[in-house]
């Protein structure tokens, strides 16, 4: 198998990693694309930025309240 992060994965297609990628583990390599999209635009004065491992997404909140979701204009 291949190893990332500490933990064994088995050879093969792997949907989702423990850190939100899918990756290709062979006995030759592991190769790993992000199941996510970072923010890019959006009003960085008053929203943050935070992790959901959950859905393997950023949520993009209010600083003051972080219950309320932020209007992202782009993502890469």
């Amino acid at each position: 198998g291949c190893i990332l992060d500490g933990k064994l994965y088995p050879f093969g297609e792997i949907a989702r990693t423990e850190n939100c990628f899918r990756c290709s583990c062979s006995r030759e390599a592991m190769s790993c694309c992000s199941l996510f999209h970072t923010p890019k635009s959006y009003d960085k004065e008053n929203c943050k930025v935070v992790f959901n491992k959950k859905t393997c997404d950023y949520d993009v909140v209010q600083k003051s309240d972080p219950s309320k979701e932020c209007f992202v204009y782009s993502r890469v």
